[in-house]
């Protein structure tokens, strides 16, 4: 007579095997961006478009955002309607092209309470209004 009330092993729960090939490697900041270099701008200025941004952010936030690279330039557009309010997206101007690069690897990562869109700013859309003073 046993006194347990469980005594087959065989009965036991065993979570499934992880396939660790789906796993990543490394965190995502460490990855180098999967960024088509022919993309990025061949000569100043290294413009990033910074997408929904929280509509509390700070220059000095998206600074901090981006520390250890060369920024040289925020810019957070607002609504004319209301001064107050940023629009929700911005640009961050960058001193050279490793930075720019290295703050595309940003991509999707949180800031404030949202994930924020990181990708080459539009040339074509600088030439009638530069982004910068």
């Amino acid at each position: 007579v046993t006194t347990t009330w469980h005594s087959n092993d065989d009965d036991v729960y065993r979570a499934p095997p992880i396939d660790r090939s789906i796993l990543p490697t490394a965190p995502r900041a460490a990855r180098e961006p999967n960024i088509d270099r022919r993309r990025l701008p061949k000569s100043p200025p290294y413009t990033a478009f910074l997408g929904n941004l929280p509509y509390d952010v700070t220059e000095e936030s998206i600074k901090d955002f981006f520390r250890g690279l060369n920024i040289s330039a925020v810019r957070l557009p607002r609504e004319p309607t209301n001064p107050e309010r940023l629009k929700g997206f911005g640009y961050a101007e960058f001193e050279d092209i490793d930075s720019l690069f290295q703050a595309l690897s940003l991509n999707e990562e949180s800031l404030g309470n949202r994930r924020i869109r990181v990708d080459v700013a539009d040339q074509a859309q600088d030439k009638g209004e530069r982004p910068f003073p």
